[in-house]
């Protein structure tokens, strides 16, 4: 991989991190626990406020993975072994990687591990 090349998935990387981040910060309100206080807040409302919670923080857990999985691209970065297949070594063909960087495996890894 390209200085050039390196440069540009880092600032993907990098661009990607920060939505995560900020998606997460602006779902802190959402994801609190559901107040109880039947005076303020009606049972439905409430089971509705619940349900809203719970896809929040589903939400919340992907963001993690994908933060973890970014981070690993970044550290694959630093030691150059960005774009490697994990499972057989081969170079990530360039277009998996401009849709998804964190790619970890080339295609035909990543359709062995799915039929598994």
């Amino acid at each position: 991989m390209t200085p050039l090349h390196s440069a540009e998935a880092r600032n993907r990387l990098l661009t990607r991190r920060a939505e995560l981040e900020r998606a997460s910060e602006l779902s802190l309100k959402t994801r609190r626990p559901v107040e109880l206080d039947q005076q303020s807040v009606g049972r439905l409302s409430r089971v509705d406020a619940m349900q809203h919670q719970a896809l929040a923080q589903a939400a919340e857990r992907k963001r993690v993975v994908e933060l973890q999985r970014i981070d690993a691209a970044l550290l694959r970065l630093e030691r150059g072994e960005y774009g490697e297949c994990v499972g057989c070594g081969e170079e990530i063909a360039a277009a998996r990687l401009e849709l998804d960087p964190a790619a970890t495996s080339c295609i035909a890894c990543a359709r062995e591990a799915a039929t598994r």
